[in-house]
């Protein structure tokens, strides 16, 4: 999981609603740096960042936007829509695999009853 920095530091003291995550990566999107906070892989979060990054730019280069909070909602609703349509390409797989393997299955049980 992941988190940005949400709130202050008073006296070493993390305030109300935030909380200290065992691992703060720096990364830079679209031109701006965050400090993230998670337990996930400094590696993986890099290569998230820069996918961010790059869909960002992306955006803003076909849309010729250059109002960033509108670039990010629209690189948003572009990786949305991936993950929308991977999911649905996965359900249509495991539906598919599902059919065969009851195909599967029933030619088994036949070929069984055959030779019982």
């Amino acid at each position: 999981m992941l988190a940005m920095r949400g709130g202050t530091e008073q006296n070493g003291r993390v305030q109300q609603g935030e909380q200290e995550m065992s691992n703060r990566v720096k990364v830079e999107i679209y031109g701006q740096s965050y400090s993230l906070g998670g337990d996930l892989d400094e590696a993986y979060v890099q290569k998230l960042a820069r996918y961010v990054d790059e869909k960002m730019i992306a955006v803003a280069e076909a849309t010729q936007t250059v109002d960033s909070v509108r670039v990010a909602v629209l690189a948003a609703m572009a990786i949305a829509d991936e993950l929308h349509s991977g999911r649905q390409d996965t359900n249509h797989r495991d539906d598919a695999l599902r059919e065969r393997a009851q195909q599967c299955l029933n030619i088994l049980e036949r070929a069984l009853k055959l030779t019982a």
